[in-house]
């Protein structure tokens, strides 16, 4: 998931190439939902993770490896 500050926060999911776009697009009004989603999508593994995350978003812009399932998976890549 790449994140950018724009009016809030502007989320955008790639497919592992980092090339492809998964239609499912977000804009977040809180950057604490950004922690959220990551947590939830399993980005957040460790400390590290987490502090690289904060950092990307006191920097207004970053991304985060997400682990999704299946069910995650589709959510966003089927509208």
């Amino acid at each position: 998931m790449y994140f950018i500050q724009r009016q809030g926060w502007y989320c955008q999911f790639l497919e592992a190439d980092l090339k492809t776009s998964l239609p499912r697009k977000l804009n977040l009004e809180d950057p604490a939902k950004l922690i959220e989603m990551a947590k939830r999508g399993g980005g957040l593994p460790n400390s590290e993770a987490d502090q690289m995350l904060r950092y990307g978003i006191k920097m207004g812009r970053g991304g985060v490896w997400l682990s999704l399932t299946e069910e995650q998976y589709a959510k966003l890549k089927f509208r």
